[in-house]
């Protein structure tokens, strides 16, 4: 029989609960105006009940933020405690060039530019790398790594946390665009939940060179949710 016990987190309170804040949908940031093409898979057709949503939402992890901004949000936070602000300028570039539509670019400077001038009130955050990092401009999981990086928080934490509040986020679009009562919502942050570890390992183990961002049907509902006539969500 295996009696053995889990490690504890190493992660003291408060830094438990500081990374639990910025990857909650609630910070002002903006997460929860976007749908990342959601709405537009709902109105062609591609998604209309629970049951698609979650296995949409599933493969967007695993193609999207899986195979790019995790493993970007991996190597920017020791860039960024390390100071290696050349680095942080590769990735950033990298990130802004290989967004498929300007609905996604723009997502991601809007919120990065929304994180870092909600971190100019918080008296943690390091004055220098801040200004830096909005010189750029930023894009999200850019900003994201500059705000967890003055914690005691490992590569894994954070972006278990960042994978999480993306769920969150998501599951709430769900709801809202499909639309989905909140016990369905909540089966699919479940679904979604159990395939964020293997996802968040697979990012830490994600080389430079091993970066993609390549998610044909995701561009196509994103560029036509640009011109979507009636919509709930940003774009």
């Amino acid at each position: 029989m295996n009696t053995s016990v889990p490690a504890l987190s190493l992660l003291s309170a408060p830094s438990l609960l500081r990374l639990i804040w910025l990857a909650s949908p609630a910070l002002p940031v903006g997460s929860f105006s976007y749908s990342e093409g959601l709405e537009s898979a709902v109105e062609v057709g591609l998604v209309s009940n629970e049951e698609q949503a979650g296995a949409w939402l599933l493969d967007q992890l695993h193609l999207s933020p899986g195979r790019s901004d995790l493993p970007i949000l991996a190597q920017a936070l020791p860039a960024w405690r390390e100071g290696d602000l050349d680095l942080v300028r590769r990735l950033n570039d990298w990130m802004l060039q290989t967004r498929e539509t300007s609905e996604q670019r723009q997502q991601s400077l809007q919120m990065g530019r929304s994180l870092v001038e909600w971190l100019r009130h918080d008296s943690a955050a390091p004055r220098l790398p801040l200004d830096a990092c909005a010189a750029l401009p930023p894009s999200y999981p850019i900003a994201f790594a500059l705000a967890a990086a003055s914690s005691e928080t490992t590569p894994r934490d954070v972006l278990l946390a960042f994978t999480f509040g993306w769920a969150e986020a998501m599951m709430q679009a769900a709801i809202k665009a499909v639309p989905l009562g909140q016990s369905a919502g909540q089966r699919i942050l479940a679904r979604l939940s159990e395939a964020v570890p293997p996802v968040v390992e697979r990012a830490l183990a994600t080389g430079e060179d091993e970066r993609q961002a390549f998610s044909p049907m995701l561009a196509i509902v994103s560029s036509q949710h640009e011109a979507q006539y009636s919509r709930l969500f940003r774009s």
